[in-house]
């Protein structure tokens, strides 16, 4: 199932963020090699997951982390600006419209339909907020997912070529496109509403709000 859970409520689900964090740490440092943070309880953090971000974490029927993604309204600090802004002209990214994904992670046992549910996610969040795009920083392998999900974003700049490109990019709110996602995901649209709203209610308003 989907949790959408911010920082402050990871403490109610200690094995599922340990999990979370850990899969991020294989995920980055180990299997890609980035130039990322891993302390001594070997998990990766930054900066940005003291800003008390909203994850939304696939939880795998025996209560482990499958897989997860990190949120932050583009009206505070998030990556697309303050680390790959050169990537989108100098123009920044900035709108209570717009909020960040970052930190999109697969733990090597996820489940078959782990990447589609979390992508889903990113529709509810757009649809249950009000939301006209998610913004993301994505590298070239990413790019095959998100065609077979069935959501690829409109690109805003990349840098590098091959496996080593990066590239920002918007992915537009449509409900087609969830619809879509939802079908090949094997999860049913009613479903993924229902852990939206188990998490959220069905009132638009979000705690981003108290900071935008």
């Amino acid at each position: 199932m989907l949790r959408y859970l911010f920082a402050d409520e990871l403490h109610k689900f200690p094995n599922l963020a340990q999990g979370m964090f850990r899969d991020r740490a294989d995920q980055f440092k180990t299997r890609l090699g980035w130039d990322v943070h891993v302390d001594e309880k070997g998990e990766e953090r930054d900066q940005y997951d003291d800003l008390n971000p909203l994850y939304v974490i696939w939880e795998e029927e025996d209560g482990s982390h499958g897989g997860s993604m990190r949120v932050l309204p583009t009206t505070g600090p998030v990556m697309v600006n303050e680390v790959f802004g050169h990537l989108t002209g100098g123009k920044p990214v900035h709108s209570p419209l717009i909020w960040e994904v970052t930190r999109f992670c697969l733990s090597r046992t996820a489940s078959a339909h782990t990447a589609g549910a979390i992508m889903l996610s990113g529709g509810e969040i757009m649809e249950g907020f009000g939301l006209t795009h998610i913004a993301g920083v994505f590298d070239a392998r990413m790019i095959r997912i998100y065609r077979l999900i069935g959501s690829s974003p409109v690109v805003l700049g990349s840098q590098g070529k091959g496996r080593d490109q990066i590239s920002v990019g918007l992915w537009p709110y449509s409900p087609e496109d969830c619809n879509r996602v939802a079908e090949r995901a094997g999860i049913p649209r009613e479903l993924s509403r229902m852990w939206f709203k188990a998490a959220f209610g069905t009132v638009r308003q979000h705690r981003f709000a108290l900071s935008a």
